[in-house]
């Protein structure tokens, strides 16, 4: 049988990914499990053009988003939601795909539920899809949810 005792929400704070976090969300309860939030922080160096890459982001900079991201993560799931269910939450730095992958490997995640954009045509082809990728390279299941 397919046991869910511990639900990943990877989340960039958008819009699209609030459906997202009420299914996170309705899963960990009917589960009973654990639900862990994780954000992730696009490498400034995986998307800078190679002439930017010696440039040195200001140390006062890193610490304010640093600040930013733990402020915004423990508003996710609310604090009515969080203080009756266990939540985890974490950030890191890197490609978000892989980050979340990883995470999830890491961690012994059974379920990753993230939402999608819904971009197509040219901005699906210069962005990409981070949902798609997950979808691709997770150790688990994987439920996208869209827009």
């Amino acid at each position: 049988m397919f046991k869910v005792s511990r639900i990943l929400f990877p989340t960039d704070f958008s819009d699209a990914s609030r459906n997202a976090e009420a299914a996170a969300c309705a899963f960990t309860e009917t589960f009973g499990g654990e639900l862990h939030v994780l954000h992730v922080v696009q490498d400034i160096v995986l998307t800078a053009p190679v002439v930017a890459v010696t440039v040195a982001v200001p140390q006062t900079f890193l610490a304010e988003t640093r600040q930013n991201i733990e402020t915004a993560l423990h508003k996710v799931p609310s604090a009515d939601w969080s203080s009756q269910h266990q939540v985890v939450r974490s950030s890191r730095v890197g490609a978000p795909y892989a980050e979340i992958c990883s995470y999830a490997q890491e961690n012994k995640i059974d379920l990753i539920v993230l939402s999608t954009h819904g971009r197509t045509g040219l901005t699906h082809l210069l962005l990409g899809s981070v949902a798609e990728r997950v979808v691709q390279h997770a150790p688990c299941p994987v439920l996208t949810i869209r827009p």
